[in-house]
């Protein structure tokens, strides 16, 4: 059985926030673009944190999903780290660039998807 998009972001935001990423907001963009079904978006408070994220991100979709990362884009400089698995893409901000940037706002016409992290148990469920 094929792993859907919504799996993929719902995977990526839960390793997201098993890592203490701040405001995880999911979008999804399939009525609106071709490039992608769905963005996950979230902060980090420093490197070491964006760091184990971006890491725990890729290592956790790639074990649940069986899906390798496309590119990681802004390893670098830490600031806005990029992960692109084709039909979802991760970002990872530091809080001031997510607020220059303000990709919420820029997509703001795209549902907002809730995954339920608040208290989450991470056990398996049927979809």
């Amino acid at each position: 059985m094929a792993i859907t998009p919504y799996e993929i972001a719902r995977v990526a935001s839960m390793a997201a926030d098993s890592k203490k990423a701040q405001d995880i907001v999911v979008l999804d963009l399939t009525a609106k673009t071709d490039v992608c079904d769905y963005f996950v978006i979230c902060s980090a408070t420093s490197n070491p944190q964006t760091d184990a994220i971006v890491d725990e991100v890729r290592e956790k979709v790639r074990a649940n999903c069986g899906v390798s990362v496309i590119s990681t884009e802004g390893r670098e400089g830490r600031n806005w780290v990029l992960i692109d698995f084709g039909s979802v893409v991760v970002h990872v901000f530091k809080p001031e660039t997510r607020d220059f940037y303000r990709l919420e706002k820029l997509w703001g016409d795209a549902p907002e998807v809730d995954m339920n992290l608040e208290g989450e148990d991470n056990s398996e469920e049927g979809e």
